[in-house]
């Protein structure tokens, strides 16, 4: 077949490349409590618990010791911090939990 006239066009791959899963072993949030992270990804979709407080869910890739993992959580703090400096992924952070919610340091 001659694709000569489809040069320049976009691929799929091009622009659908958030799609992806995030991989990573799951670990819960408590894990990882104050101790420091490579955040690498993350993504926000709805959340499919609505007796949460949050309609939302983060899931966050990032390294630690190596390994490759991946949390789920509703963390409005969380989500907020994730959307205002999320594009300047990658980098060091630790999670705290204060009172009753979690928060980047």
């Amino acid at each position: 077949m001659n694709y000569g006239h489809y040069v320049g066009m976009k691929r799929f791959s091009d622009f659908a490349a958030d799609d992806r899963p995030l991989a990573g072993e799951k670990v819960k949030i408590d894990e990882i409590i104050n101790r420091e992270i490579m955040i690498t990804g993350y993504r926000l979709t709805d959340s499919k618990f609505r007796g949460s407080n949050s309609h939302r869910c983060l899931t966050m890739q990032f390294e630690l010791e190596g390994r490759q993992l991946v949390l789920f959580t509703g963390s409005s703090v969380l989500i907020a911090q994730m959307e205002k400096y999320g594009n300047e992924i990658p980098f060091l952070a630790t999670i705290k939990k204060i009172d009753r919610y979690f928060t980047l340091t």
